[in-house]
């Protein structure tokens, strides 16, 4: 019998813009309104005084009657355009801000990580940190102290670990803060973007860790931007738009509708107004443009079907030899290739001057899912010229199904590499011979 660890029923959260900020308060006060803030929520809920406003010019619903249950042991995903209401719904998860209608109810021990160092306080050394959010998250010291040594190394402080936090590098911090809310045991974990900070190896250790919390039973909710961390640790996702629940279904599924609404990234950039456009007095960059083999501008693929990277530039000067390339970048920043120009029709020919357009095509079952960048260039020769070059102009999303005729078969597991080829295999038996057998048996 399933038990729910998290309900959500009608949420509201109605902001005022350029209220007055609250005065700085001391940690002890702060500490003091943070123990106090659950229950404080509860006497409101059962006295039914939380307020319910109409929003005017001043005002404006980060969220909107937003409900779902989410199952002990769930991993739960949420995505959605910067501005749909994801962190906002994270921090009344976290009882960090209270709804202004509807309610929350949490069943077990929460522990957040919203921001870098969310609850750590800067005057106090790693160590003191440790303990101070396993209390606050009611755990005992002989619990804390359990997984003390283990928080430490995993977040590779060691050496700093009776520092004071404020003297931490970003880095540092980074890697302590996400220790502490993925080690000490809370039921539930809520994850804000931690994969957005740090380096890529740390990056890679992070979803390890937070695969292992989901294996171990745990509820998390988990806020990213990038789609195979989603798909990768989530069985579910729910899609956030404009502050109210645009999908809730399986990570795949909403994770496609994500990609294919124009929510996502960014397959299209025109530059109309030359003098703004990159490049030189003798080249502009007009265009870049990802498009599926039938034309459609597209921010989603599937792993098996060719894409196309479309780059428009105008010529503005006689007699140039042009070399149009495109260099490709996955989400961790690895160069996974360049293509230059290689059209034998206008290869090493001087060009007239006019409006061009360049086009390459990538083959399915080449590259390998995640987000890649993709950044237009181009270059004259005799004499060598670099006219423009874009980084990121544009991104798609690559999506490898499960259906087992792509490059991963029938395996659901992570596949690494910047490029994942469907490649021949082939495989031969002979059967061993009656006397092999007697004499190996």
């Amino acid at each position: 019998m399933s038990t729910i660890a998290i309900r959500a029923e009608r949420v509201g959260k109605l902001y005022h813009i350029g209220r007055e900020r609250a005065s700085y308060r001391l940690f002890r006060d702060s500490l003091a309104a943070a123990i106090a803030a659950p229950w404080r929520g509860m006497v409101r809920l059962a006295r039914g005084e939380l307020r319910r406003r109409k929003a005017g010019d001043d005002t404006f619903w980060a969220l909107h009657d937003v409900s779902f249950v989410a199952e002990q042991g769930e991993v739960v995903g949420v995505i959605g355009r910067n501005g749909a209401g994801k962190s906002t719904l994270l921090k009344i998860l976290s009882r960090i801000t209270e709804p202004t209608t509807g309610q929350v109810e949490i069943r077990g021990r929460l522990g957040s990580l919203l921001e870098v160092g969310t609850g750590f306080h800067a005057e106090l050394t790693g160590r003191e940190n440790i303990f101070l959010n396993g209390s606050i998250l009611g755990m005992r010291r002989a619990e804390i102290v359990r997984k003390f040594d283990e928080i430490v190394a995993f977040a590779e402080v060691e050496k700093f670990i009776d520092t004071p936090v404020k003297h931490y590098s970003s880095g540092m911090y980074l890697r302590l803060a996400f220790s502490v809310a993925a080690h000490l045991e809370a039921e539930i974990l809520v994850v804000d973007e931690v994969l957005a900070v740090g380096d890529t190896n740390f990056q890679r250790k992070c979803l390890n860790k937070m695969e292992e919390v989901g294996r171990q039973g745990r509820t998390v909710f988990f806020v990213s931007h990038s789609m195979p961390a989603i798909t990768r640790l989530c069985g579910r996702a729910i899609l956030l738009h404009e502050g109210t629940v645009g999908r809730d279904a399986s990570a795949h599924e909403v994770a496609a509708i994500y990609l294919s609404s124009g929510l996502g990234t960014t397959a299209a950039r025109e530059w109309n107004d030359r003098r703004c456009a990159p490049g030189t007095d003798a080249v502009r960059l007009r265009a870049v443009r990802v498009r599926a083999t039938d034309g459609r501008v597209v921010d989603a693929v599937d792993i098996r079907q060719p894409v196309l990277l479309e780059m428009e530039y105008d010529v503005l000067r006689t007699g140039l030899i042009l070399i149009p390339n495109f260099n490709v970048f996955n989400q961790d920043s690895a160069w996974v290739f360049t293509t230059l120009d290689q059209d034998p029709e206008w290869r090493r020919r001087r060009r007239p001057a006019g409006r061009w357009i360049s086009t390459a095509t990538i083959p399915g079952n080449l590259l390998s899912e995640g987000t890649l960048y993709v950044e237009p260039a181009l270059m004259s020769a005799e004499p060598f010229a670099a006219h423009f070059r874009e980084r990121d102009a544009v991104a798609f999303q690559v999506i490898d199904s499960l259906d087992g005729d792509s490059a991963r078969g029938d395996w659901a597991g992570e596949i690494g590499g910047a490029v994942r080829p469907m490649l021949h295999w082939s495989t031969h038996f002979a059967p061993h011979d009656g006397a092999a057998v007697a004499h190996g048996g």
